[in-house]
């Protein structure tokens, strides 16, 4: 299956959920195409020098993204990306990273 193809399905998927699950859903769609290819596709980091955000509070990725955005945190890659998200992009990566379930083993 095409990701078009996959972006239609879960865009025809999300009018059937209740409205509390669309921005996870809107937050996957969004995810894919601008944070994947460093955060992994499910938010657990491909690159050694990128963050995990799976599990993250929504609070605090919205806070960060924001301040991405307005040069106010700086990474060179980072303040590009968040440029291009609307507040309603980043309410929903949020949304969708912070629905992610991790689980802390501590060492023996």
């Amino acid at each position: 299956m095409t990701p078009a193809r996959i972006g239609a399905a879960l865009l025809l998927a999300a009018a059937a959920l209740p409205a509390a699950a669309q921005p996870q859903v809107a937050g996957q769609l969004k995810a894919q195409q601008v944070c994947a290819v460093c955060h992994g596709p499910q938010g657990v980091s491909s690159a050694p020098d990128a963050p995990n955000l799976a599990g993250q509070p929504a609070m605090y990725l919205i806070s960060q993204l924001r301040h991405y955005r307005s040069g106010e945190r700086r990474h060179e890659v980072m303040n590009v990306i968040a440029k291009t998200l609307s507040d309603q992009d980043i309410e929903a990566v949020a949304a969708w990273y912070a629905a992610f379930r991790i689980e802390a083993v501590a060492p023996r």
